[in-house]
């Protein structure tokens, strides 16, 4: 299939880069780093090994690239709105669009400005940043769920395999439970990293804060279990926190966002779920607390920065 990379930040050009390094067809769309990348190429220092794609098929503009079989989209939710200019010169009638974002509802949206495209969700257990033009630090984990939102006929198949063949680790996966366990791990230490300005494992390692994130673990668990989500019980909590502990010592994206003071994913990580619990009749009041504090700490910093 041929692809266009619409988010080319650490996790969009990470995935892009191992597929056209496997010899596959893609297109990045760039902006602050559009001619370093032209200039210099792609490089990704990654935990598995290290490699550099010379020639990269960067663009500017969307206008400028061809339609494709997929669209992956790996910009923040922050920016949503945006892809109803973006992602029209990609499309065809076939085209999928896989949205590798963080939160819940994000497909609902997009599906609502474009009724008649396929839509999949990608669900990336990955830690990556970007911190410096057409440089990606792959730091741990990599894995991809992906999760048919909308799409009739076999691209989440050839997607798979696709990115199987780029030596990443990738499944099809249920919707709503790909959705709903990846937010038992990002509603927790998103907005725990920022509020208490620390990383992952420090979270983890002091038992006040475990127990507390243990605790916002299960008020997400428990809604997905009343909004009908399979395969999910307490016991998840615990994995989730051991496989924590063995991660890289890792800021998450809204850390990281909080950091360079940009406007934070709260909509979709916690707005949106806290809003159907709510509406499912159950209250995730720790988390309510949680994106309290994530607003009042974002309002600060815009209204600093004016």
């Amino acid at each position: 299939m041929r692809y266009a990379i619409v988010g080319s930040g650490g996790i969009g050009a990470y995935y892009g880069a191992k597929l056209a390094r496997a010899k596959k067809e893609v297109h990045f769309l760039f902006h602050s780093d559009y001619q370093y990348v032209i200039d210099h190429g792609l490089q990704i220092n990654s935990y598995e090994g290290n490699f550099h794609l010379d020639r990269v098929n960067a663009y500017h503009d969307t206008t400028n690239m061809p339609k494709v079989d997929c669209v992956i989209v790996a910009i923040k939710t922050v920016k949503e709105k945006i892809l109803k200019n973006l992602l029209p010169p990609l499309l065809s009638k076939d085209t999928l669009v896989l949205l590798i974002q963080n939160g819940i509802g994000v497909e609902a949206d997009v599906q609502r400005m474009f009724p008649e495209t396929a839509l999949a969700a990608g669900v990336a257990l990955i830690c990556t940043a970007k911190t410096k033009p057409g440089v990606v630090d792959h730091l741990d984990l990599g894995h991809i769920n992906i999760g048919n939102y909308s799409c009739k006929d076999n691209k989440v198949k050839e997607l798979v395999k696709d990115f199987t063949e780029a030596d990443l680790k990738a499944d099809e996966a249920d919707y709503l439970e790909a959705r709903w366990k990846k937010a038992v791990w990002n509603m927790p230490f998103n907005g725990m990293t920022v509020a208490l300005n620390t990383q992952t494992d420090k979270l983890v390692a002091f038992k006040p804060t475990e127990k507390l994130i243990h605790e916002q673990m299960c008020e997400v668990i428990k809604a997905a279990q009343i909004l009908g989500v399979k395969n999910i019980d307490m016991n998840y909590a615990d994995q989730i926190i051991a496989s924590t502990r063995l991660m890289t010592p890792y800021s998450p994206s809204m850390k990281l966002d909080y950091d360079f003071h940009r406007p934070m994913e709260i909509d979709y990580l916690y707005t949106h779920p806290i809003a159907e619990a709510r509406a499912a009749g159950y209250e995730m009041k720790r988390l309510e607390m949680l994106e309290a504090e994530l607003l009042f700490k974002e309002k600060e910093y815009i209204l600093n920065n004016k």
